[in-house]
């Protein structure tokens, strides 16, 4: 924060190095004033032995302390372990994910909601069983992302909430046909999939009125997702610790900027995987569309 602006300029966002459960839910308890009813916990499951995703441990200990919650999730766009939700429940087991109900909100099909002054997109469909939810914990492990650049809590919700195939198709610009074809190349206008990550996380923010909080555990930041599974690379980034804010644009901002105050050669890979695929325009997107807070305050727990 800089010494011209007030608290009222600028977004909380809690920070501890404590990597646990325990600081999951320290930084929890200072952003769920409006999480009530019955609460979805958007968590990455990843794909089949992924060695970077969340420890399960943590997270049913984190659950297990949210009342009428549970993990939620839709099936994915290109054909892997999560492709049908058959695949998806397996892959679901195989990564532990089985101490609380894991809602694959695409199940039952999809539901179109607005997006409300979007840059691209008018409508975005959505696994049907999202508007279930009350409250909304966005769960997110910080990481890179092959075409996102990173994926921070915008990319969790933004493809994380899209319906499997259509919602997913129309985040990343192309038709549901193309996409059944897996003509990704057709996706690789980055600067545009950026823009349409946005809407996609505003219509997410919009449907939720802020009954919706963000937490990206800085841990284990490989430059690839969790959508990789067993062939992700190895990080060589140093583990930073946890973030939360209920501005989805700050928290995952000041997260950008901790990572980019690592040492060259920690950072190099990852920092070149982000600008490659233009990945910072995700915030600068966020930004146009009035979804959050580039400007925030770390207040360290």
């Amino acid at each position: 924060m800089n010494q011209n602006e007030s608290p009222e300029d600028v977004s909380n966002v809690y920070f501890t190095t404590d990597l646990s459960a325990a600081g999951m839910m320290k930084l929890y308890q200072k952003v769920n004033q409006n999480i009530s009813g019955k609460v979805g916990i958007k968590l990455h499951t990843g794909e089949k032995n992924g060695p970077n995703i969340l420890p399960r441990e943590w997270v049913q200990e984190f659950q297990a302390q949210v009342p009428n919650s549970a993990i939620v999730e839709t099936n994915t766009l290109y054909h892997g372990d999560r492709f049908t939700t058959e695949g998806h429940r397996e892959t679901l087991k195989v990564n532990g994910w089985t101490f609380c109900p894991v809602d694959i909100m695409d199940e039952p099909g999809e539901v179109a909601i607005p997006v409300k002054g979007g840059q691209h997109l008018k409508e975005l469909h959505v696994g049907k069983n999202m508007l279930n939810y009350d409250s909304m914990i966005v769960l997110t492990h910080f990481k890179g992302h092959i075409m996102g650049g990173f994926g921070g809590s915008c990319k969790n919700i933004a493809i994380g909430c899209a319906s499997g195939h259509l919602g997913k198709a129309e985040v990343h610009g192309f038709k549901l046909k193309d996409a059944e074809a897996q003509n990704w190349a057709a996706a690789a206008h980055n600067a545009l999939f950026m823009e349409l990550m946005a809407d996609s996380a505003k219509a997410i923010c919009d449907f939720f009125e802020g009954r919706i909080c963000f937490i990206n555990v800085l841990r284990r930041m490989s430059v690839d997702c969790d959508c990789v599974g067993v062939e992700a690379e190895e990080p060589k980034c140093r583990d930073i610790g946890i973030l939360a804010s209920t501005d989805v644009l700050a928290v995952d901002q000041a997260s950008i900027d901790m990572v980019y105050q690592l040492p060259e050669n920690e950072l190099h890979d990852l920092k070149e995987r982000i600008e490659s695929n233009e990945g910072l325009h995700q915030l600068t997107s966020l930004e146009k569309l009035n979804v959050g807070n580039r400007k925030y305050q770390i207040i360290e727990l």
